[in-house]
């Protein structure tokens, strides 16, 4: 395909709000040639004419995307300025010469600061007191200068403060190269290690060094190797190698600083192995081999391991402890039983104090409980709806436990809880500056809709006083629902951009998330997938019949897995939305199954099912959003992605936008932005990403005809 296209779809009609449909612009939209694909399995052949756009260095695909930005350039050029005005606006409430609040560890206290006019971080540390000197670790501003993207992650300092290893990723594929700094000369040493997660976990010997590499082609995080300082990369040992595709491993320390740890995990089921940190010649040893559907993890202290696991059908979890020297299950003992209506999500170890982090009824709840059992008690959270979860806590022998609190009006708090004696102090408040907010002038609230099958799904919704429930009001509905991740109640001062402007804001806690627990999770993967896209519908519904809206009005938002819901959701009901938004979509779900070379394919089967089995397949196809693409009407649509996604191929939006092009009737907005330096996570750099977050505020707004 040449860069300037010569067949044409036909044209979009394109009203722009400032000028009250009086002007409008038609503008050819790109058209994808096709090369008919047969794709066969179980007896079924589906055709994908665009099957083509999986060459990620061909020059037709290159132009291909780029066509697509600059037909979204052109159709969105209108809101520039205002796109413009929109990132200042949300830039400026953020502090820019910003630190985090200082943690204590090992002897030195930990600072990530922000300095003004400057996009990456600065890490430093003072010694013992807050008051001496800053030592400068890195300053990510200077090393990401001359890259498009530029990731630090990592930073893993030695146990005697002189050395500290850390990973960079410049592309945005997730694949680190660790390097080590000596932290008394500033010196970097030669040795790269390559195709990296970026983490690592030192021995207590200062030298010896653990990481996980990646497969190169997967991705797959597969093996643990042990390095020497001052050794060649080349020789380090390979001490696991998981060899079950659909796991991942990882390594690190206990908090106890006693033991590291190796740990396997798939979506149902784990394994862990575990070293004396001070004997790194020694080898791994078993903790307790793996069982399918058996999830556990470990946490050491004193004489024991404790072990939250869903042992004995315990579904939301409950914690048990084992001796050191006999950590397989059949010693395992239970410490917290198992409880139907909470869910067991973490634990905290203090010298005198066990901190268990639970869920119930959906919201957040922080037990603490005395080791001598003589107290226990729950922090007090006064909203109907919030976030609240513990924060760092490397330190062991302490009364003070540090946790994050925030709520959808409420700005993120970093709290300091004295366990003795229930005193609570602010550490840190988020400061939204510009002078404007007033936590005061919003309102938030938690609200039940019913599903098509009976069952009672929440919504935390939030907005500005005196917004009119009169069916008129601009009402953006965002989503995830998979892999158990739970979106919470949060706040975020982006946001306000959207709620100063009339529009409610609505998270619709549906199942396949862990909201109300491990079986909200379970109603909401494999063969009951359907239920995410159902209930995301019926929430809309619900919100429409409850007069916060209207179809006119309403917008629905998703990423990654949440894109695969936006792409089910426009197919089975498109006339409910005025407008979408589908960031890395994952949306052509029985090819991507069906392809172990794509990285996270094989991780995935007991999330989404394994096609090569027919009844997966089937299902699968019944609802993957690139499949079921018909001739219809669609509503207004803006899809991102970038070109080196390592999770989300850019191929699959790529695909779905072309067909979606062939195949709609509408003359709605369709636009695909392609990010060509990023990757899953967007653009790198502290504001670089609140550009995305104006570009897709404005597409909104101006479907609502607001442009300032």
């Amino acid at each position: 395909m040449k860069r300037v296209l010569v067949f044409l779809l036909g044209c979009v009609t394109f009203a722009t709000a400032q000028n009250n449909s009086d002007l409008k612009k038609d503008i050819q939209a790109p058209v994808a040639k096709k090369i008919q694909k047969e794709l066969k399995k179980h007896g079924d052949i589906r055709i994908d004419n665009y099957f083509w756009m999986n060459q990620r260095e061909d020059q037709e695909v290159i132009d291909y995307l780029t066509a697509e930005n600059e037909y979204n350039d052109e159709m969105t050029s209108h809101t520039k300025d205002f796109q413009q005005k929109l990132f200042e606006e949300m830039k400026g409430r953020i502090k820019e010469d910003d630190e985090s609040v200082p943690y204590k560890l090992n002897g030195y206290w930990y600072i990530t600061r922000f300095e003004k006019g400057y996009n990456y971080p600065v890490y430093s540390r003072k010694m013992e007191s807050l008051d001496a000197p800053e030592e400068v670790m890195f300053n990510v501003n200077d090393m990401a200068k001359g890259f498009d993207y530029y990731s630090l992650g990592g930073l893993n300092v030695s146990p005697d403060n002189k050395l500290v290893a850390f990973g960079t990723d410049t592309l945005s594929r997730r694949k680190y190269t660790i390097r080590i700094k000596n932290l008394e000369t500033g010196e970097i040493y030669d040795e790269q290690i390559k195709n990296t997660t970026g983490g690592s976990t030192w021995a207590n010997d200062n030298k010896t060094l653990y990481y996980t590499k990646k497969d190169p082609q997967t991705l797959r995080s597969s093996q643990i190797f042990k390095h020497v300082l001052g050794t060649d990369p080349k020789q380090d040992q390979l001490v696991y190698e998981e060899e079950d595709e659909t796991f991942n491993t990882y390594v690190y320390k206990s908090k106890s600083r006693e033991y590291i740890i190796i740990g396997s995990h798939s979506t149902l089921t784990t394994e862990y192995r575990f070293l004396d940190a001070d004997k790194p010649e020694e080898k791994f040893k078993i903790f307790q081999p793996r069982v399918r559907g058996l999830e556990y993890s470990i946490s050491h202290f004193d004489n024991n391991f404790y072990v939250v696991t869903n042992k004995d059908k315990a579904t939301n979890f409950k914690l048990m402890k084992t001796p050191l020297n006999k950590t397989g299950m059949k010693n395992w003992v239970d410490v917290i039983p198992h409880r139907k209506d909470y869910l067991l999500e973490d634990i905290d170890i203090f010298k005198e104090y066990l901190v268990v982090s639970e869920r119930n009824n959906g919201l957040n709840k922080i037990r603490i409980i005395k080791w001598d059992n003589s107290e226990e008690f729950y922090i007090s959270f006064d909203n109907e709806t919030y976030t609240a979860f513990t924060s760092i806590n490397p330190d062991f022998d302490t009364d003070l436990l540090r946790y994050t609190y925030n709520s959808l009006t409420t700005p993120t708090s970093v709290v300091e809880y004295n366990m003795k004696t229930g005193d609570k102090t602010v550490l840190k408040e988020q400061e939204v500056l510009g002078g404007n907010f007033d936590k005061n002038k919003y309102v938030s609230e938690r609200l039940w809709a019913t599903a098509s099958d009976g069952t009672q799904i929440p919504v935390s919704l939030v907005y500005k006083k005196g917004t009119k429930k009169d069916g008129k009001s601009p009402l953006l509905q965002y989503a995830y629902g998979s892999y158990g991740s739970t979106i919470d109640p949060y706040f975020s001062s982006v946001r306000l951009s959207l709620l100063d402007r009339g529009f409610i804001y609505a998270i619709a806690h549906i199942r396949g998330g862990e909201y109300l627990g491990r079986e909200w999770y379970e109603d909401g993967k494999l063969f009951t997938k359907k239920n995410t896209f159902t209930d995301f519908i019926d929430v809309s519904e619900f919100l429409v019949k409850e007069n916060y809206t209207s179809a006119n009005h309403l917008y629905a938002m998703g990423g990654s897995a949440g894109g695969l819901l936006m792409g089910a959701v426009v197919n089975i009901a498109p006339n409910l939305y005025n407008g979408v938004i589908a960031a890395v979509p994952f949306v052509d779900v029985v090819t991507t199954m069906l392809d172990d070379s794509i990285p996270l394919t094989t991780g995935e089967y007991d999330e989404w099912g394994n096609p090569n089995d027919k009844d997966y397949y089937d299902y699968m196809k019944s609802y993957s959003p690139y499949d079921n693409v018909k001739a219809q009407d669609y509503p207004n649509m803006l899809v991102t992605t970038g070109l080196h996604d390592s999770q989300v191929q850019y191929w699959e939006p790529a695909k779905w936008v072309a067909k979606l092009r062939e195949l709609k009737t509408d003359n709605n907005i369709l636009l695909l932005h392609t990010n060509m330096e990023a990757g899953h996570g967007g653009a790198s750099g502290r504001f670089e990403a609140l550009k995305e977050v104006a570009e897709e505020y404005a597409f909104l707004l101006d479907l609502e005809g607001i442009n300032e």
